[in-house]
């Protein structure tokens, strides 16, 4: 009786250390963000969220960025990070590059309770642009082959329109970025530009607004596609399983943990997220779909 008693002592102190164990082998818990907006921008948002995330689970945070979505997506990958802020296609991307061994945990969710948001093609208000047959021969810039709102979903649904991309416009560069594709628009660069809004409060040309860079008033939207689900913060699947369940859980909980970084890190004055939701891949195949649709149309 005293061995057994002994033994079943012995199992209850190493619980602790067992909970713990996914501590030891990630002693800096790495998180990554796509290149919507420039890197200082990027950075600086999502410091708060990087405080709390590292006062919470009790590990160092390290918060990865790179040039382009595809950066992003090799990392994950590579195994060089264990967790990413992705868009939809970024995700979708992430899930075949992977052969799927991602899994996507989290959605936001705005404050009209949608967890979804538009692609939209941005022109300056005082251009004669005030619809697509307006763009016919003229420059659309799009943001990253990796973005959802910045490529994917217009590009596809252009083209079930009746608009080919590749011959209805003069040229379809890739800008880089969201931000970046609407300031060449501002400049005089590209005649229009692919971007996202949330809503008419939220979304990239307010963020700019609101960061002021530029002013309200002088970018309008003359397409906005069917509804695309928000993009996942996402996990890789060959992580412990209580490393993905703490993150996710910290996750989910800083709206009301830390309002101040949930804020900051959604785009402060221009953001209409409340919260989080639990997502799964179901949600995401057809995106996974529509980019097998574009690899296809490009390989004829």
């Amino acid at each position: 009786m005293r061995f057994i008693a002994a033994t079943a002592l012995l199992a209850l102190a190493s619980l602790p250390a067992m909970a713990a164990d996914w501590k030891d082998d990630y002693k800096v818990v790495k998180i990554g963000i796509t290149s919507a907006e420039n890197e200082k921008d990027r950075l600086a948002r999502y410091q708060p969220f990087k405080d709390y995330i590292k006062k919470t689970l009790g590990v160092d945070v390290e918060i990865f960025t790179a040039g382009s979505y595809d950066g992003v997506i090799q990392a994950l990958a590579a195994d060089q990070i264990e967790f990413a802020f992705l868009g939809s296609s970024a995700y979708a991307a992430a899930y075949t590059e992977t052969k799927g061994g991602v899994v996507p945990l989290l959605t936001a969710v705005q404050e009209d309770d949608s967890t979804g948001y538009y692609s939209i093609i941005a022109v300056r208000c005082d251009s004669p642009y005030k619809k697509i047959e307006d763009l016919k021969g003229k420059v659309l810039a799009f943001a990253d082959p990796d973005s959802t709102s910045g490529y994917a979903v217009p590009n596809y649904n252009l083209v079930q329109q009746g608009y080919e991309p590749a011959t209805y416009f003069s040229a379809i560069p890739f800008s880089g970025s969201h931000e970046a594709g609407v300031q060449g628009v501002i400049n005089g660069q590209f005649d229009a530009a692919a971007t996202y809004i949330n809503n008419e409060k939220s979304g990239i040309p307010q963020r700019m607004v609101s960061k002021g860079m530029i002013k309200a008033g002088e970018v309008c939207w003359i397409w906005k596609s069917p509804e695309i689900t928000s993009g996942p913060f996402t996990a890789r699947k060959n992580l412990p399983a209580d490393l993905i369940t703490a993150v996710k859980d910290a996750v989910k909980a800083v709206p009301t943990a830390d309002p101040a970084a949930f804020k900051e890190m959604s785009g402060a004055d221009s953001s209409t997220a409340k919260a989080y939701a639990e997502v799964n891949h179901d949600r995401y195949q057809w995106i996974v779909d529509m980019r097998m649709w574009l690899k296809a149309q490009r390989k004829s």
